[in-house]
């Protein structure tokens, strides 16, 4: 495998010269490598590893390759990724866990190589793969990408979905090619979005719904019929996904209500959503008060009365007057260096303080 880490993540994630038996091709097995990194791509693997195990399947995961390992927490500690840590849950062998920082090293390739996989499945992976690596697996490289391809290609797919307001996303199998995203779709599956879902749990939803999807169409692709049927993307039609910028994350109220609830929604998770509004003391005197914001409603118009940028509280809801008289409801919030409140709870700890967008 490809570079290491410290003593303790080299037991675990270094390749041995040799595969282990696992990609031995002792069996009439086909050898897939499954390549992944979060947690949605972990329930993916978790799906394949199940269903190689049935006493019929046509196939066997032979290796997983996954982000290196990456210091979380506070105390910086290096923890493998969800993919890696599934992995190892399982019983997966260490020596077929491969870290590349790259997927074009030449170790990484070589070690690839003697797995002999007849084909590559990826999902949320995180790295560009090069044509070097995409000529190895003779049935090829097929990816889970959750959108409606050829709509929303890029990294952040279903963030720029829910921010863009979309009633209807879904996942799509495509082959992967040097272009992003922009390979031959072999199928897809759509999905009804509400409008008050969450990146974090579409996320989680279209995966699942992409794994088996993947389960459906793997007899095609590895008897290679799938090629054949897999419809070339309408490039006319292509919209872009950009990964997210925390410089994105903040909400300006002159914009209308139902954009920010959207954006709420499209960055819950990372890298969340903030406002800046103003809290007035007893004495008049204003101080800026930064918060995040964590689940809203969307209000076409406020029919409660104020000077215009006074921050009202109502049912459940901090009311925010927001551009086009319309009104952003705040339900949930977090300040810094706490945990998340209620709007109502944050309103009685106000003690008579006026609140009031910041300008």
């Amino acid at each position: 495998m490809a570079r290491c880490s410290p003593p303790l993540l080299r037991r675990l994630f270094c390749c041995a010269a040799k595969p282990a038996s696992a990609a031995a091709g002792g069996t009439s097995k086909k050898n897939i490598v499954f390549l992944g990194s979060p947690q949605v791509a972990a329930s993916v693997l978790e799906t394949l590893l199940v269903a190689s195990e049935s006493p019929d399947s046509a196939f066997q995961v032979a290796a997983v390759v996954t982000q290196p390992p990456a210091a979380k927490n506070r105390g910086r500690k290096l923890m493998p990724s969800a993919v890696a840590q599934l992995a190892l849950d399982r019983g997966f062998p260490g020596d077929l866990i491969f870290t590349p920082e790259r997927a074009g090293e030449e170790a990484f390739l070589s070690d690839l190589k003697e797995v002999r996989p007849e084909l590559c499945i990826t999902a949320a992976y995180g790295n560009i793969l090069p044509q070097r690596f995409l000529d190895i697996p003779p049935y090829g490289t097929v990816n889970i990408h959750p959108s409606l391809l050829p709509l929303y290609r890029g990294a952040a797919p279903v963030q720029r979905a829910l921010q863009d307001g979309v009633e209807e996303t879904g996942v799509s199998l495509a082959y992967t090619v040097r272009a992003l995203d922009a390979g031959p779709v072999i199928a897809s599956e759509k999905f009804a979005v509400d409008e008050y879902i969450k990146a974090p749990e579409l996320l989680a939803i279209l995966f699942n719904l992409g794994s088996k999807l993947l389960l459906h169409e793997l007899p095609s692709i590895l008897d290679g019929t799938a090629k054949e049927k897999a419809k070339p993307q309408d490039d006319s039609k292509v919209t872009h996904a950009p990964k997210l910028n925390s410089d994105e994350s903040w909400l300006l109220f002159n914009q209308e209500a139902k954009l920010l609830h959207n954006k709420v929604r499209a960055f819950a998770g990372w890298p969340g959503t903030r406002a800046k509004l103003q809290l007035v003391n007893q004495n008049g005197e204003p101080d800026v008060l930064e918060i995040k914001v964590i689940s809203t409603k969307a209000c076409a118009s406020c029919d409660k009365t104020g000077d215009g940028n006074e921050v009202l509280f109502s049912g459940n809801s901090l009311l925010i007057p927001c551009g086009g008289s319309s009104c952003l409801e705040v339900v949930e919030l977090q300040l810094p260096g706490k945990k998340v409140t209620t709007a109502r709870d944050f309103w009685n700890g106000l003690r008579g303080q006026k609140l009031l967008k910041s300008p």
